[in-house]
């Protein structure tokens, strides 16, 4: 099974140099790959990774400074623009921009990288054109290296290993019998059918303090100027931190419930596009747009796209079942009798059925979860049904010019929809 692991490098002044010219370089190249698609699309063509590979290796020809990065690292960037490309779309595919782009390259071949040990704390790896390069041992590698990727977060540089650790999806869960659904929330980042909450704070009353007197600080500073970089490699520090948390709660969060469950049932939420801004266009503005735009905050903050993630690679050590399921009326039915109805809910934390003989009462949360986990795998139709033996009036919507680009230098490029849930 392949499994990463990320590592801290220690690089010498000359190395992060090159580190930053290796990136560069692809940047460009993903850049110029992708305008020359773009290109060849609008004119009806056709363009793959396989003809521009050979372009490449003629432009290397002409262009010294795409010989500063390894042949097989500006390979690797053409493949994955092409698997971009086919997975979204050649238009949907984003710039590289300068700005906004984390600088990070692939080494593909396993053969060019070799790893020693040195201690108890520090280890080399030996990288093509790079040399060796010490980082902090803080994990086992525990299985062979298949790929190394050398990428920049909040300032330090860090190096990802993909290696085949040899273990194997269990065929059944040690608990076969368990099930549990999983309510995501604004409140709570996620709510258990069992009654668990899962959440935290991943920025300090402190931190967010300072990171908003830098974003005053941003601002009013000149572009370009120093000033602005550092307030900038300021910003990105705070982030850094509150990035790790999130990831460290979610591997956390998803390892607990997989461990304890065989059926892990999840909404099936759009959070791009539940996240949209609401501003709307000029002719038409939008409403409630401040409101909106706290919403958008607060639910990218729990990260719930990421906690799915971590749930389901989680899930593959386990041999738990990962099922999504449509998210409609679960938080306005009754979990005890069924019925559904818009007053049940009476506010975000509290749930009280209005049903005549029920009068079940539960946090609101848990119960959406225990009719998240009834759903079980089956589609909840548009009226509420969970069941699909049942009738429904109306089913969820399916999801449904002639200038050639040239292997100019590296610069800075900074070119770069809504979910009903009834």
């Amino acid at each position: 099974m392949l499994s990463g692991r990320r590592y801290r490098l220690e690089l010498t002044a000359e190395q992060v140099v090159q580190c930053q010219e290796f990136s560069d370089v692809c940047r460009s190249v993903w850049n110029t790959g992708l305008e020359q698609r773009r290109e060849y699309r609008r004119r009806g063509g056709w363009m793959n990774y396989v003809p521009q590979c050979a372009e490449l290796a003629d432009a290397k020809r002409e262009h010294q400074w795409l010989k500063a990065a390894p042949s097989h690292v500006l390979q690797q960037t053409l493949k994955d623009l092409d698997r971009a490309c086919r997975e979204h779309g050649t238009f949907k595919v984003r710039w590289r921009s300068e700005a906004r782009w984390a600088p990070s390259f692939r080494f593909p071949d396993a053969k060019q990288i070799s790893v020693e040990r040195l201690g108890r704390k520090w280890g080399r790896v030996k990288l093509p054109k790079l040399g060796w390069v010490r980082f902090r041992w803080s994990r086992p590698l525990g299985g062979e290296i298949r790929s190394a990727t050398v990428s920049r977060k909040s300032g330090q540089w860090f190096l990802s290993f993909l290696v085949d650790d040899e273990a194997v999806t269990p065929e059944q869960h040690s608990m076969p019998n368990t099930s549990v659904g999983i309510d995501w929330g604004v409140k709570t980042a996620a709510v258990t059918s069992d009654g668990d909450f899962y959440d935290r704070e991943f920025i300090t009353a402190g931190e967010a303090v300072r990171f908003r007197r830098l974003q005053q600080r941003l601002a009013r500073s000149k572009r370009g100027s120093a000033n602005r970089f550092k307030t900038i490699d300021a910003m990105n520090t705070i982030l850094g931190r509150v990035t790790d948390r999130r990831g460290d709660f979610c591997a956390q969060t998803a390892s607990r419930i997989v461990a304890k469950n065989a059926l892990v049932v999840l909404e099936d939420l759009r959070v791009k596009n539940m996240s949209a801004s609401a501003s709307g266009t000029i002719t038409k503005p939008g409403r409630q747009v401040a409101q909106k735009r706290g919403l958008n905050r607060a639910i990218l903050d729990k990260g719930w796209h990421r906690l799915e993630l971590a749930v389901t690679n989680a899930a593959r050590y386990t041999g738990s079942r990962v099922v999504k399921v449509n998210p409609a009326y679960t938080s306005q039915r009754c979990s005890a009798c069924g019925s559904v109805a818009e007053r049940n809910r009476e506010s975000q934390a509290v749930f009280r059925c209005k049903a005549a003989g029920c009068g079940h009462a539960e946090h609101a949360d848990v119960n959406a979860a225990k009719n998240i986990r009834h759903a079980g795998g089956q589609l909840v139709s548009a009226c509420g049904d969970l069941g699909t033996g049942r009738s429904a009036k109306q089913e969820p919507a399916s999801r449904a010019t002639g200038r050639t680009p040239s292997w100019g230098n590296p610069r800075p490029s900074g070119r770069g929809g809504s979910q009903s849930r009834c």
